[in-house]
């Protein structure tokens, strides 16, 4: 057995072989209701508290299609460029798990919603295209957990609980063409390909894809193949990847495990695989199914699915701009440097736009949500988006602070304020008279009060050494509360000592 020890570096591991990558990921889509019945889908829900005889397959249940998730997926599909099949049916996958209260699970196999698409990924100022296989719909299974032990898994565990919440809420599969070609970039590659479909989901209004959450899961198959070979190797599948990092650390663990067996003379056995979080290891699961040893066959209690047409245009016509497209034509109106367009994610470009929609200037809408916004968000533990402050809120301070009603520093107060749920910014300032210090004759008075309580500094600066000014300025800023504006302050210091 492999283990870390034994790895193959990675630089050299690409010297003899060609990893070839795929990715099969699974999208909970929002539809509030699961895929064959009207069970509300909300996470978090006590265990068992979101069940009923069509879900938990209690005998005599019949399942009923929810046209939204079907909506939803061709919505998908269209997005990634695929084929719209003008008919397609579900089928009975056959297998036996704890989770799986059938013992089956209704998905599509060889009639798929959606096929042969693409997405176009961002890669180190390059563009890979990834091909895409298929877009087809499922239910998704409940959730085993494993009490006891150190890992969270089954073994070593005291005993498991089964919660059936999750089982049947609509899951899109989106399955990937296999991504050749791009060597020691593979990594990076398929991390950078599952951030840009979650961003195209999230814009498609079809799923909240919050990993944390189990709303975007990724399997991750790799396989190697010597350099020359016109074959590829045996693909190994890691299951359940639920991060970006953990996408591209897994691809590159498996390349450097997978080529220490073959340069041992070994061979890789196809199987699923587990990823630990602690260690960028992965670990053997089970030998892996091939499609026969699920006994596919087409699903009895439920009419194939037919979308029309006009139906399948109306879709195309409500979609939204693409990710891409979009964050090319916001970079060029904001005019934005790369790396300055870079540093935003989705959520806060989504954030960034809505704040300068409300009036902020780009420039100040990056400045509130990437630094301070996003410190405090980095603090508690809190998602940027989930933040008690609107970016209408964020425009309006920022104004205020454009108008000379705050500094900075007040600024920050007032944040604070609001996300501590004091009011608007309006009601903040006044509440807590948070206003600058505009009266000229208070601040000359402070000026002075300031020089001659430093007159050793005072000297240095009547001397020419303005940049000496520095303590005065912070006197004036303590005696009034930090609520001057620093810069008059310094003008009047200035002014006053002989120096403007």
């Amino acid at each position: 057995m492999t283990t870390m020890d034994t790895l193959v570096p990675f630089a050299e591991a690409l010297d003899r072989y060609e990893p070839v990558i795929g990715l099969e990921t699974h999208v909970e889509l929002g539809t509030r209701t699961k895929m064959f019945c009207g069970c509300t889908t909300v996470f978090g829900g006590e265990p068992n508290s979101q069940v009923c005889p069509v879900c938990l397959g209690l005998p005599g249940s019949l399942p009923v299609v929810n046209r939204m998730a079907i909506e939803y997926a061709i919505r998908i599909g269209l997005a990634l460029d695929c084929s719209i099949a003008s008919w397609c049916r579900f089928a009975r996958k056959n297998y036996f798990y704890p989770d799986m209260p059938k013992d089956f699970q209704i998905s599509q196999y060889d009639e798929p919603l959606c096929t042969n698409g693409w997405l176009d990924v961002p890669v180190d100022g390059v563009i890979v295209r990834v091909g895409i296989e298929r877009v087809h719909l499922e239910e998704d299974t409940g959730k085993s957990l494993h009490v006891g032990g150190a890992t969270g898994r089954i073994h070593g565990a005291d005993y498991s609980l089964v919660d059936y919440n999750r089982a049947g809420i609509p899951l899109v599969e989106i399955v990937t063409k296999p991504i050749e070609g791009t060597g020691a970039a593979a990594p990076e590659v398929a991390r950078a390909y599952v951030t840009e479909l979650r961003d195209l989901v999230r814009a498609l209004g079809v799923s909240d894809v919050r990993m944390e959450e189990g709303s975007l899961r990724c399997d991750v198959n790799t396989s190697l193949a010597p350099r020359g070979s016109d074959r590829w190797g045996t693909r190994t599948e890691t299951k359940n990847v639920n991060s970006l990092r953990s996408v591209e650390r897994s691809v590159r663990f498996e390349i450097e495990r997978q080529a220490a067996v073959l340069d041992a003379g070994g061979r890789v056995i196809q199987e699923t695989r587990h990823f630990h979080e602690d260690t960028g290891s992965t670990t053997s699961g089970r030998s892996k199914e091939e499609a026969q040893d699920y006994r596919y066959f087409p699903e009895p209690d439920l009419v194939p699915v037919a979308p029309s047409d006009e139906w399948v245009a109306q879709i195309r016509a409500a979609l939204p701009e693409p990710p891409a497209a979009r964050r090319a034509r916001l970079q060029a109106e904001w005019g934005l440097s790369d790396a300055d367009m870079a540093a935003l994610n989705a959520e806060a470009l989504d954030l960034v736009a809505e704040t300068v929609a409300a009036g902020a200037s780009p420039a100040d809408a990056r400045k509130w949500w990437l630094q301070e916004l996003a410190r405090r968000a980095n603090e508690t533990g809190t998602e940027l988006a989930r933040l008690a402050i609107t970016p209408a809120q964020v425009a309006r301070i920022a104004d205020l602070v454009a108008t000379g009603t705050l500094n900075d520093r007040l600024a920050r107060d007032v944040i604070d304020a609001v996300l501590a749920g004091e009011g608007d910014p309006d009601q903040v300032v006044a509440a807590r008279g948070l206003a600058v210090v505009s009266d000229e004759g208070a601040l000359t008075a402070a000026a002075d009060e300031a020089i001659a309580a430093n007159p050793d500094v005072a000297d240095k600066v009547r001397d020419g050494k303005v940049a000496a000014v520095g303590p005065l300025v912070g006197a004036v800023m303590r005696a009034t509360g930090g609520k001057a504006d620093a810069a008059r302050v310094r003008e009047l210091i200035l002014e006053r000592l002989g120096q403007s």
